[in-house]
């Protein structure tokens, strides 16, 4: 069986029955954890374990790890800094912020992976222009040369530990105030002003990007949809003129 193209969530620290008939569905890709999901390192281990051996090929297990205040687990996980962190230090002393970008990619991945998960939805490559809060110190760095610089190394650090980056809110989360969590957010910046936005996504995708997660934000300058139903954003302009060849997930 095939993976379908849904993430789901289950409810609590374990798999329900009923859960564990959706998970067989064919409908069905990947899980996505969260804070409620985890109680222990051991009991963490055993429901990946749980969810990869419910079918062939086993379905993608995931969770948002940036650090921060999105870190879906705690103790005794390392607790990671906000991304905006790695910025600051960029300004200080680039290739200090470049070592550590690369060991925090290194150290994020390598305690996933300890416990089984697939990949971690990181990083935000979102510029950090001071309007969007639900981005904020998600950010790295205002100049897009700076975040496309940190999340390459980021990424490289991730992948020496056997796991694959997702550079997120493509095109861009940084332009829009609202949070597209629970706000139809919308970005009126026409196409040819968002050049440094795209920016650190035409750099990853060079090195090889192995997913993208695409923004719930409208840029009626160039398409009435959101970005994440937009053909014009995710077929013409992600995969054919940037290339990108990766999973698309939103």
């Amino acid at each position: 069986m095939s993976l379908g193209p849904l993430m789901i969530d289950l409810r609590g620290t374990s798999i329900a029955p009923e859960e564990r008939d959706r998970l067989r569905s064919p409908l069905v890709g990947g899980v996505i954890l969260f804070s409620r999901n985890f109680e222990s390192l051991e009991q963490l281990g055993a429901l990946v374990a749980d969810i990869h051996a419910i079918r062939q090929p086993p379905l993608l297990v995931t969770v948002d790890q940036e650090g921060g205040r999105v870190q879906r687990f705690r103790e005794p996980f390392s607790s990671l800094p906000p991304f905006r962190t790695l910025g600051h230090l960029y300004d200080e002393n680039r290739d200090q912020a470049l070592k550590t970008a690369g060991a925090f990619g290194w150290l994020m991945a390598a305690e996933l992976r300890a416990v089984g998960i697939d990949m971690s939805f990181a990083p935000v490559v979102d510029l950090d222009l001071g309007l969007a809060e639900v981005i904020g110190d998600r950010a790295l760095h205002s100049d897009a040369r700076a975040v496309a610089a940190l999340a390459r190394r980021f990424a490289a650090g991730a992948r020496r530990a056997g796991m694959a980056i997702t550079a997120k809110h493509f095109p861009t989360h940084a332009g829009a105030r609202s949070d597209s969590h629970t706000e139809f957010a919308v970005d009126r910046r026409g196409y040819d002003d968002l050049a440094d936005d795209l920016l650190p996504y035409r750099e990853l995708i060079s090195a090889g990007l192995p997913a993208v997660m695409i923004a719930h934000v409208s840029f009626p300058a160039v398409d009435p949809k959101p970005a994440s139903l937009s053909r014009w954003w995710i077929n013409g302009q992600l995969r054919e003129a940037l290339g990108f060849t990766g999973a698309v997930i939103t």
